[in-house]
């Protein structure tokens, strides 16, 4: 349940003034004054002025220079919803936090560039650049409240907020959290103006959704966050629900890198899985929040959705915009708009669509024009679609008003039946397992940093067709998606996921995109790369080209993405959302990247001197056990366990002792039902970094383990957030040539003290329930 919630937005400080603001209708959409305006679509935009200072020093934390906005956004909504909470018996070690973002800190990364071009690059420039990962918010966030449970964040453009609230349900669901923080951040910046600029997807006058004349949106920044709890401890507690979050529904379009399918085919996917995982009927939906972003095919596709969904029921059901009065918050706006969605809930308010200029036949529904309306209502949808076809929508009901669809029974085994391999150690399995054990050079001193680049050939695994308008990052996600899946034999339709981890994101395309806005201003923006600068392009390209429409997300757990994407798909398939799901793990080494490697104190000189950077793409297919044995699958092994745990020891940083990890690797055995005298090895995160490898090393001393431990890093170097992937890799491997079959654990961290552990058994090794 959901027992309080924050906000800031243009419409001011708190969820108050967010709902005043909304249900009377005012637009506070205007002359953007924060930053210049020439040579973009429109001048105006929902901007939070002054941007807010919360006080909380992770700047200082980090070494960085600046504070950024996002992160102080989202700390702003953050200490307004965990003021009333009232669940001070919830241990900290309870506590979880889900952060959602579509630009992350970009604004920070622009700042860098911007004075490296000048020629005056600052001290703190690389710590600086830290801030860009949508992983940091989340870790600030943590650390602020001293929070010590799973520790997750999501990029998938501007369905993040909603995505992030789909991962906290299922962590509370699965006993790993009793209590989330979780939510959506993003701030303005200049590649966000540039870019829907060039697509020619702004207004100039505030957005008009579902109107007979809409011409675009209106962009927006701003923060929601929402506590969620465990509906028994909150009761026990005292509590007060606010809202309940009855289901949710996830789909991918596979259809355009921008465009929604013009019937709204994934959307409605999205709104169907919803219904059924909270077992509403259509009817049973008065009132939906709206994605509603005011361009002329969004509109008309979600409203062909919310037809194809709700069928003759979508006639009765109003649909709203709360962009047309705050703007698009991009990755704020599924958790600013669960927020509304709740205030109306509440309050048994439909807010209006502002703006609202008359009736367009091809969007048709009840838009509820201009004014707030009245309405009886017990539980409310809120959609939200992304760049790359990436659908969610959150169902919502009042505190008691719906009985609530049992979740499904956590029994399902996930099993792992294809592994594709693109690295510096070789295209397969196997040749990246001779390159460990062989200790193959791939790795290179390259000006006082050790480096594996990795020589990609396209050519060899995608046509031309698919190359077009793919960057690196998306090829190698197709591609080692794709070998998986011949691996397993396996063809990818609606039942066949995605969930991407990557810790750095699109950063080649982000830098191609933003080095000629820089230079030459707006004009210079390339239509053809902006709809790559978002971390989920890459998913939304293996859904694209491979047919995997099913659930999708992508995890930007820095280091740990890719165990983060695992863990994530885990869930999904042990809840029967999917049959298998992809986890393709993918980091592109940009020269930027590369030198702020070179200047962070942790990897760079003395304290990095046997560190290895490594890029790549790795993919491991999981399905549900019984889905796979129906079809004949041969099964590579079980995934059987999963803990996950953070610090709390301040952003960016480690505990010492290795409490985080220690509890990591702990809840990961328990999981999967196994003593630690019961692993048969350990793939240790071990980076060659003494601050990070000491605090693991004293975990495994005091978990009591006596199997030998592996430190792949070291040997083939760190490929970013594909670590666990790599590790998972070599484990399966190492089974088919000489290494006792037995289960393993597979440690993953974050430079900033977020940990992740998973247990990979062989077939029957071990019998988890």
């Amino acid at each position: 349940m959901i027992t309080a919630t924050g906000a800031i937005t243009a419409q001011g400080v708190g969820t108050d003034a967010l709902w005043k603001g909304v249900s009377a209708g005012h637009v506070a959409i205007g002359e953007v004054r924060c930053r210049p305006m020439e040579g973009y679509g429109t001048r105006v935009g929902g901007q939070v002025h002054p941007l807010p200072d919360p006080g909380y020093d992770y700047v200082g934390d980090l070494g960085a220079t600046e504070q950024e906005p996002a992160v102080d956004l989202a700390l702003t909504a953050a200490y307004e919803a965990m003021a009333p909470h009232g669940l001070t018996g919830i241990p900290p070690e309870r506590w979880g936090v889900v952060a959602g973002s579509c630009n992350g800190g970009t604004s920070s990364g622009e700042r860098v560039l911007r004075r490296a071009h000048q020629g005056r690059s600052a001290a703190g420039d690389a710590q600086q650049l830290m801030l860009i990962s949508p992983h940091t918010i989340a870790e600030v966030l943590a650390s602020a409240f001293g929070l010590k449970g799973p520790v997750l964040s999501v990029n998938t453009a501007c369905a993040s907020g909603a995505h992030a609230l789909a991962h906290a349900v299922e962590t509370i669901r699965a006993g790993r959290a009793d209590a989330m923080l979780v939510g959506g951040s993003d701030a303005f910046t200049e590649v966000t103006f540039a870019g829907f600029t060039c697509l020619e997807s702004l207004s100039e006058q505030p957005a008009a959704p579902y109107s007979k004349d809409r011409d675009g949106l209106s962009l927006g920044e701003g923060s929601g966050m929402l506590v969620l709890v465990e509906e028994s401890l909150a009761r026990e507690a005292g509590a007060t629900a606010i809202a309940e979050v009855l289901g949710y529904g996830l789909s991918a379009d596979g259809y355009h890198v921008t465009a929604p399918h013009p019937q709204g085919e994934g959307a409605a996917r999205a709104m169907r899985a919803a219904l059924d995982s909270s077992g509403l009927r259509a009817e049973d939906v008065p009132y939906i929040n709206g994605h509603g972003t005011g361009t002329p095919k969004n509109d008309s596709a979600e409203s062909n959705a919310v037809r194809a969904a709700l069928g003759a029921a979508a006639g009765k059901a109003a649909l709203s915009s709360t962009k047309s009065m705050i703007g698009h918050l991009l990755g704020a706006a599924g958790a600013v708009e669960a927020i509304v969605t709740v205030s109306a809930l509440t309050e048994q308010i439909a807010p209006p669509t502002a703006g609202f200029t008359g009736a367009d036949p091809k969007c048709g529904l009840d838009a509820v024009p201009r004014t707030a309306r009245p309405m009886a209502m017990d539980v409310a949808l809120s959609n939200n679609f992304a760049f790359a076809g990436a659908n969610a929508t959150v169902a919502l009901g009042r505190p008691g008003a719906h009985r609530a669809q049992p979740p499904a029974p956590w029994d399902e085994r996930v099993v792992v039946t294809g592994i594709g391999v693109l690295s510096p150690g070789g295209d397969s399995p196997e040749q990246l397992w001779e390159s460990y054990a062989d200790r193959t050079a791939v790795v290179s001193d390259e000006d006082g940093l050790r480096l594996a680049r990795y020589s990609f050939a396209p050519e060899r695994h995608l046509s031309p067709r698919e190359r077009r308008r793919v960057d690196r990052m998306g090829q190698l996600a197709v591609a080692s998606c794709r070998m998986a899946l011949e691996q397993a034999k396996l063809t990818a339709d609606e039942h066949v996921g995605v969930v991407l981890g990557s810790g750095l994101g699109p950063m080649r395309s982000t830098e191609d995109f933003f080095r000629p806005v820089m230079e030459e201003g707006a004009s210079a923006a390339n239509p053809a790369i902006f709809p790559s600068t978002v971390f989920n392009a890459a998913a939304g390209q293996v859904a694209m080209l491979l047919g995997a429409k099913g659930p999708t997300s992508t995890a930007t757990a820095s280091h740990a993405a890719g165990a983060s994407a695992l863990c994530i798909a885990r869930d999904m398939l042990r809840t029967r959302t999917a049959d298998a799901v992809l986890c393709p793990a993918v980091d592109d080494l940009t020269e930027t990247v590369i030198g702020a490697y070179r200047a962070l104190p942790l990897t760079g000189g003395a304290a990095g001197h046997r560190y290895a950077l490594s890029e790549g793409g790795i993919t491991l297919l999981l399905e549900r056990e019984s889905a796979a044995r129906a079809r004949g699958a041969r099964i590579l092994a079980e995934f059987t366990g999963q803990g996950i745990a953070y610090d709390a020891a301040g952003a960016g940083r480690w505990d010492a002792q290795g409490h985080g990890i220690h509890r990591a690797m702990r809840l990961a055995l328990a999981d999967a039902g196994l003593a630690p005298d019961e692993l048969t090895a350990v793939w240790a995160n071990a980076t060659g970094i003494a601050a990070v490898d000491r605090p693991e090393l004293r975990a495994l001393r005091r978990l009591g383990t006596t199997a030998p431990t592996y430190a792949p890093k070291q040997t083939l170097g760190e490929p970013v957030g594909a670590g666990a992937q790599l590790a998972s890799a070599l484990a399966l491997s190492g089974w088919q040539r000489g290494l006792t079959p037995g289960p393993v654990l597979v440690n993953s961290s974050s430079l900033g003290g977020t940990h992740i552990s998973i247990v990979l058994t062989p077939e029957g090794g071990t019998d988890p329930s």
